[in-house]
């Protein structure tokens, strides 16, 4: 219907999907439509915009029309069949240069148990030559989504359910973490952000609206373009309620000011090692967790747990707590949380050592 209409999304990913209610029929819509563009057929795009785990290798070659956006549905239906994205990497330039390399993997579990045509349709869907890619419409039309009353019912396993599950679970653990440091910051370092909340209060309702933080944030000197304010906003508003409370915003100025110093990582630190044993133990992860995750659910802490201790001793130690805070690229956040300056630069450098092979 968008591309129909002329409107290329910009940045499809599994969080711009929201259900109309909690009914088992009920409509799936499309959201947060802040970079979608209109586009005129054959016109090509050279901002670099999106989610760095949804990103066709065309908007990094800056050169891209609305084959994108079926790039990034194919990104979703291939994460939706095996719980992983199928580009991945520990640093922001190994994702770019997974994107262009475009190698997808059948191997690894399930896929062995996911149908042909399945798999054809993922195929097509992550092309990397636009002009080969699938169009929405071809999509639509696959066999795989015309037979759908046919096809057997596979289950894909718990791996697939608790890899999903750990997707939101961990950004979770990050933003706990931030709370605490909020919570632990000096008498001074508290005062100049209460006053910095009232001021961009303007209606006094004790709530931020993304206006106010604009606005605001302007004011104070943060020279910080609007997609990216609204990057923030999402990334700290922690109920998903649209506006920043209190609590919120105290995580959000720890995380602009970068006041996540050493000394506030270990007071959180300390907050989840119950014990004070040095480590957090997974009875502790478990506890910090409570009110996240399922109790029964317990792939979904070994998976947080596998992930965060990279020395695999069963615990996680200071360090490696500290690395989970500081990393910037683990997928489960692929929000735009990450720097647009940074994608460019990045981009220009694929460019320069020939990575990406530009035919403009």
């Amino acid at each position: 219907m968008c591309h129909k209409e002329g409107v290329m999304h910009r940045d499809l990913k599994p969080e711009n999907f929201l259900f109309a209610n909690k009914k088992e029929s009920a409509a799936l819509k499309a959201i947060d439509f802040g970079l979608s563009v209109f586009f005129k057929p054959g016109e090509q795009f050279t901002e670099i915009v999106g989610s760095p785990y949804y990103m066709a290798p065309e908007v990094l070659k800056r050169s891209y029309g609305p084959e994108v956006d079926v790039w990034s549905a194919g990104v979703i239906l291939y994460i939706l069949l095996c719980g992983v994205p199928p580009f991945w990497a520990e640093t922001e330039q190994g994702v770019a240069q997974a994107i262009i390399r475009s190698v997808i993997d059948f191997k690894r579990d399930p896929w062995p148990k996911v149908s042909e045509n399945a798999k054809d349709l993922v195929r097509g869907m992550l092309n990397p030559d636009p002009k080969q890619r699938l169009t929405a419409h071809a999509v639509l039309d696959h066999p795989w989504l015309q037979n759908w009353k046919k096809a057997p019912n596979v289950s894909l396993g718990e791996t697939v359910k608790a890899r999903l599950k750990q997707f939101s679970v961990m950004n979770k653990l990050k933003k706990r973490a931030l709370r605490v440091v909020a919570e632990h910051l000096s008498m001074e370092e508290v005062a100049g952000i209460k006053d910095t909340f009232d001021m961009m209060d303007i209606n006094k309702n004790g709530k931020l609206t993304l206006v106010e933080l604009k606005d605001g944030l302007h004011k104070i000197g943060h020279q910080i373009a609007d997609a990216d304010i609204k990057i923030l906003m999402e990334a700290a508003d922690a109920d998903g309620n649209g506006t920043l409370d209190y609590g919120e915003f105290v995580a959000l100025a720890v995380h602009i000011r970068k006041i996540g110093n050493d000394d506030h990582l270990r007071k959180a630190f300390d907050f989840f090692d119950r014990n004070q044993s040095g480590y957090i133990e997974i009875e502790e992860l478990r506890e910090a967790l409570a009110d996240e995750v399922d109790p029964n659910n317990e792939e979904v802490i070994s998976a947080i747990m596998h992930d965060v201790d990279t020395d695999k001793d069963g615990q996680i130690s200071y360090e490696e707590f500290a690395a989970m805070m500081k990393a910037g690229t683990d997928w489960r956040k692929a929000s735009r949380q990450y720097s647009r300056e940074r994608f460019n630069s990045l981009s220009l450098k694929l460019m320069k050592d020939g990575s990406l092979h530009v035919n403009m």
